[in-house]
């Protein structure tokens, strides 16, 4: 499925910074289990053979949002997203359940995003009508490719057919509906790389995001290598996906992510830009900030250790402040993402900084032509873009 969260950084150094006023806020809700584990995948998943504990991991969910509630008591919630793992295992009993104990202790604001990952392959009308009928009004479906050998080349556990049958009932039922798609396949073409983002354009969804494959580690891809496009035919191939949605109406906003006007995803918009965020589950990261400064946790990882945890009070494995040594860095890891960038104001908002801690990386930057700066706005050029990790690599500390 897709990357939601940026990983947790090193144990902050230098002092806390004081906030002049608290972000908005999200919840995220991990569930770790999947029909089959991906070759490509690095998340925190694992199969579900010989079964799921559904009523248990949801008793471990609610108990964790109870015991995590003292620091975000009162803030209205923004958003919920339910990632995985492949949440679409969940009955549409027990998602009902879980919302509406986060209803019961947490102040969604009216019209809150509520987003839940789907897998073609555990598509159903009637588990999708439950959902919607639980309060779930986003549905992110994980299709990745509409052509049967690269679904067979990533180990994806639904075929064409399925891709296309999913994606119809998932416009039945939901308004929002966001398609996952990748590319730089193993042995892919640009050709069939330009047919499949056309075809995903094709469904009208009011958001698309379309994945690079890389290998990562701890992953099957990363220890056996397939043969994937080289760095020429993947810029090709990139280049393609961002025309042919820019002619279907799709604005480019974030590096992977494509909406029509107005559908942005509310949810990683606000990961972006550096707003608070509660993950609760096995192994969910989280953000949160007081006016005293910024704190990452992060959640037991294995279902089987999270969820006595959890019921005992002692979800969360790691913890630490994030220091004003390390927070530039963090902040700039996200906010440039967005190809807007950000509203220059709000690093302070966000970070307790000023832009006069950063000055010297931000001319850097700029001479290098990967930033663009004025007194209102901070975005990366398009050569930032496309070479982030060079930009990013500029607000790093030794």
């Amino acid at each position: 499925m897709t990357r939601r969260v940026v990983p947790i950084a090193a144990a902050g150094r230098g002092r806390q910074p004081t906030l002049p006023a608290l972000p908005t806020l999200s919840l995220y809700v991990h569930f770790p289990w999947c029909m089959r584990k991906c070759p490509y995948c690095d998340f925190n998943s694992h199969e579900s053979r010989p079964g799921i504990p559904e009523k248990a991991y949801l008793d471990a969910l609610i108990a964790d949002l109870e015991q995590s509630l003292p620091p975000v008591w009162g803030r209205p919630v923004t958003s919920v997203f339910i990632g995985g793992g492949t949440p679409s295992l969940m009955s549409p009993e027990s998602v009902d359940t879980l919302l509406a104990a986060v209803r019961a202790r947490l102040p969604l604001m009216p019209g809150a995003e509520i987003t839940l990952e789907a897998n073609p392959g555990t598509a159903e009308a009637e588990r999708f009508a439950g959902y919607r009928s639980a309060g779930v009004n986003r549905l992110s479906l994980g299709v990745q490719s509409f052509n049967p050998r690269h679904l067979a080349a990533l180990g994806r556990i639904h075929d064409a057919h399925e891709a296309r049958r999913a994606v119809e009932l998932a416009l039945e039922h939901f308004d929002n509906v966001n398609l996952d798609m990748m590319y730089a396949l193993p042995g892919q073409t640009l050709d069939e790389a330009r047919t499949d983002i056309r075809e995903a354009a094709a469904f009208g969804t009011p958001h698309l995001s379309a994945y690079h494959l890389t290998l990562e580690p701890n992953t099957a891809f990363h220890r056996a290598p397939p043969a994937l496009p080289d760095a020429d035919l993947a810029a090709h191939m990139q280049d393609a996906v961002e025309e042919t949605l820019a002619w279907h109406g799709y604005g480019h906003y974030e590096i992977s992510a494509f909406a029509r006007p107005g559908e942005e995803c509310r949810h990683n918009l606000n990961y972006w830009l550096f707003g608070d965020y509660l993950g609760i589950g096995a192994g969910a990261h989280g953000k949160l900030s007081s006016p005293d400064g910024i704190r990452r946790e992060m959640r037991q990882k294995h279902p089987q250790t999270y969820m006595p945890a959890a019921e005992g009070g002692n979800a969360v494995q790691e913890a630490h402040a994030v220091g004003n040594d390390d927070l530039p860095f963090e902040f700039m890891m996200n906010a440039l993402r967005l190809t807007a960038g950000f509203p220059a104001r709000l690093f302070a908002e966000r970070t307790g900084l000023t832009l006069d801690a950063i000055r010297p990386q931000l001319d850097e930057a700029a001479s290098r032509g990967l930033l663009a700066v004025t007194a209102e706005r901070i975005a990366p050029t398009e050569s930032g873009r496309r070479f982030l990790n060079d930009l990013l690599q500029v607000f790093l500390k030794d």
